[in-house]
């Protein structure tokens, strides 16, 4: 139900803009996150505008092309037609008249939350803020984030005293000297063909009724639902609490699928049997450990900042631990199963096959395949890769391979074959086939009978 807004002109023009699509949509961050969010804007009729400090991303689509593999150049081109551009230059917010935040949120080398993106992003917007805009925060964070930590910082750096709308009398806020901000956790879900991007409800909390009813407005135009919730903090602790449920599922499966190897039974036999149940049971599957930049990180944020209640995250924790360990077990098999072959893991010839955290997706954020490649090496192994989706593994936050993709051909020349990350393009039967020993972190090689195989 909309609320009175008769006072309120500038509430009222953004609102009215929103519903036509006029309302001009600035998107921050162009990567997995935002640049989607950015294209379903322009499908839809927004103008819109990327900003990336990345000049290789603002080059490309000012090229007409594309830097994630599942988002086709036509589509950028298709675009760029109606208007989408990408710029480096902040100065250009005043020309918005929403302003979304996409940037990512990763841990420090101490597992605690890195929230560098989204403060060095605040400090950038804050000078070109004016009266009326939205600013909307998508980057998972702990609650408290939104409030505590972006409003401070957008409040403190603009030029005009601006102040946030909290639909507080004692504030008395004059409507032309407040800006909006809500909450909107991303869904995205990288190589996901069944669940149409529009059909992701969209969960908005705003820092008071008028910001949460503009989000709405907002997202509305593109999502065919939204869920509103009493609070950024709400919202952020939503985010939060369906990537710890994956997690401590994940983690329960990769703890029984350990304890199965051991008792000699199928872990996948028993989840496919367990999924036959029509209630109380959601089937979550086993591998080499968390990849992605929300399972692995996300849970993290909220045990570091549940401390600041003396209260300890167990489940979170214990479930962190288990995941993290994954690829230790990887590389514990793989010495087994060279050791069965009268062959030690140091000095063996070893083929990854796949890099990429998730099958059929170009990326590689906190993939277990890094780890692994890393921990092989440290063995004393020497490692190759395959995949079809990175021609090159150079460097990262966490890690420096430089390492060339190496084609699929002469695989008895290998030790040992590891299937990481289980690629649709793969022929696993060929794969089989042709190589000395292959071990299978992900069932990709289900229903293929060969001594050759070992599950890990």
């Amino acid at each position: 139900m909309a609320i009175n807004t008769a006072p309120t002109t500038l509430f009222s023009e953004l609102k009215h803009k929103t519903e036509r699509q006029q309302a001009r949509v600035a998107v921050i961050g162009l990567g997995y996150v935002g640049l989607p969010l950015a294209l379903l804007y322009s499908e839809q009729g927004f103008p819109v505008t990327g900003f990336d400090i990345d000049a290789r991303k603002v080059s490309t689509i000012a090229a007409g092309g594309s830097y994630i593999f599942r988002i086709p150049a036509t589509e950028i081109q298709s675009a760029r037609s109606r208007g989408f551009e990408a710029t480096a230059d902040y100065s250009r917010l005043t020309e918005m008249d929403v302003v979304i935040i996409c940037v990512p949120t990763p841990l420090n080398e101490y597992h605690e939350p890195d929230l560098s993106y989204i403060t060095d992003t605040a400090k950038s917007i804050a000078p070109y803020l004016r009266a009326g805009h939205l600013v909307i925060l998508e980057s998972t964070t702990y609650p408290g984030t939104t409030e505590g930590v972006l409003v401070p910082i957008l409040e403190s750096g603009n030029r005009h005293g601006l102040k946030a709308s909290r639909n507080s009398k004692e504030n008395d806020q004059a409507e032309d000297n407040v800006f909006y901000v809500a909450f909107s956790p991303e869904r995205e879900d990288p190589g996901n063909q069944t669940v149409a991007r529009r059909d992701i409800p969209k969960v908005v909390g705003g820092l008071d009724a008028q910001a949460s009813e503009l989000a709405a407005a907002l997202y509305g135009a593109i999502f065919n639902r939204v869920v509103r919730v009493s609070s950024p903090a709400a919202a952020e602790m939503t985010k939060l609490l369906e990537n710890i449920y994956r997690c401590v599922n994940i983690a329960l499966v990769n703890e029984l699928k350990l304890l199965s190897l051991r008792m000699g039974l199928d872990i996948w036999e028993v989840i496919a049997a367990a999924s036959t149940k029509p209630f109380g049971f959601h089937p979550f599957y086993p591998g080499p450990g968390l990849g992605g930049h929300c399972i692995p990180v996300d849970p993290f944020y909220l045990s570091w900042k549940a401390k600041e209640w003396d209260f300890r995250t167990r489940f979170i924790e214990l479930a962190g631990e288990i995941n993290s360990n994954m690829p230790y077990h990887v590389l514990e098999s793989v010495s087994k199963a060279l050791n069965q072959h009268k062959k030690a893991l140091n000095g063996a010839k070893i083929l990854i096959l796949g890099v990429a955290y998730k099958k059929d997706i170009d990326d590689l954020r906190e993939s277990p395949a890094l780890t692994i490649i890393e921990l092989l090496q440290k063995e004393g192994a020497e490692v190759s890769y395959n995949d079809p989706y990175f021609p090159v593994v150079g460097k990262g936050r966490k890690y420096d391979l430089q390492m060339k993709c190496v084609p699929l051909d002469n695989l008895g020349q290998y030790d040992c074959v590891l299937i990481v990350t289980d690629h649709s393009d793969y022929d696993y039967a060929r794969i089989v086939r042709e190589s000395q020993l292959v071990v299978d972190t992900r069932n990709a090689t289900q229903g293929i009978q060969s001594p050759k195989i070992v599950p890990c």
